[in-house]
């Protein structure tokens, strides 16, 4: 059965508590199985930037996802949360490992870790890392979380990281958490080949294109030696695009493709995808009810 989700609209209806709040709430009534957030640390001043062009800016509102999480997992019960995605080499491995051990006991294990790499070298230079070895980093960074998540106590000496008979508390419930890889480089492809349990892919619209780099993804898993049908596809849809018609066609042709999540973001607007007009709260209620019951019975 494939999973529906929703992302957080948050740069078009804000972020305080009473919105957010009702917009898990009204999200998991609907019968949504997943929240997703985006993540930035630092948005940049586009005044003294002409030519920065269309990417997050600070005007732009992000929560921290762990403390977003943290908060709407105790407005709700049963709706899961996914990162989309956090920039984990911009941050200390551990203490993320820390806190998504944290935030995936309190909500009751319904925590999925999307990460990227990240675009902004602005964000990695006021965080203090380094812009330029985020990739080949991040792949030791997975290491790291999943040991620490798996025991008490981990010994790892590494390029990047050292830790010397140390542990979190507490650990996960499952003694791991998801991790999903976002971005649509081939070297997303081979990390979740090897690291992944699923993909986030947003670069391709739904034709044979997405079909090709779903077949590429099975082969890399297949020469990790792990089964394809396990890892996991996301991709994101939008009611901007087309009519109730449309968004059935749409999914249909996704799940016909193997996709196993599908999550409606009416706020991103890049590549393919097309942003709702409204920009208010009522409008993204909207969507999400419309869009629930457009496609609830080919879930």
């Amino acid at each position: 059965m494939m999973k529906l989700g929703v992302t957080l609209p948050l740069i078009d209806i804000g972020g305080e508590p009473g919105t957010v709040r009702a917009f898990a709430e009204a999200a998991e009534e609907a019968g949504y199985d997943y929240l997703g957030a985006p993540d930035h640390v630092l948005g940049v001043n586009v005044a003294g930037r002409p030519g920065w062009g269309d990417r997050n800016t600070s005007a732009d509102l992000f929560h921290d996802p762990f403390v977003l999480f943290g908060f709407l997992s105790g407005c709700t019960s049963r709706i899961g949360f996914a990162t989309e995605v956090l920039i984990l080499p911009q941050r200390q491995t551990a203490l993320v490992a820390k806190q998504a051990a944290s935030l995936d006991v309190l909500s009751g294990g319904r925590f999925r870790l999307g990460i990227g790499l990240g675009w902004n070298e602005v964000e990695f230079v006021g965080l203090n890392e380094d812009f330029h070895n985020r990739g080949k980093r991040s792949e030791e960074q997975v290491e790291v979380m999943q040991a620490l998540w798996a025991e008490p106590h981990v010994t790892f000496a590494g390029r990047w990281h050292k830790i010397e008979d140390a542990g979190i508390n507490p650990l996960p419930p499952k003694r791991r958490i998801p991790i999903w890889f976002g971005g649509h480089h081939d070297a997303t492809l081979r990390r979740t080949a090897r690291w992944g349990e699923g993909w986030i892919m947003l670069s391709y619209p739904p034709d044979e294109t997405a079909k090709a780099e779903f077949a590429k993804l099975r082969r890399y898993a297949e020469a990790e030696g792990r089964d394809p049908g396990r890892i996991g596809i996301e991709v994101w849809v939008s009611t901007g695009e087309g009519d109730e018609r449309d968004w059935r066609a749409t999914f249909s042709f996704w799940k016909s493709a193997g996709v196993t999540h599908v999550t409606l973001n009416g706020s991103y607007g890049r590549y393919h995808h097309r942003r709702i007009e409204g920009r208010t709260l009522d409008a993204h209620l909207e969507a999400l009810q419309r869009y629930r019951s457009a496609v609830g019975d080919l879930l």
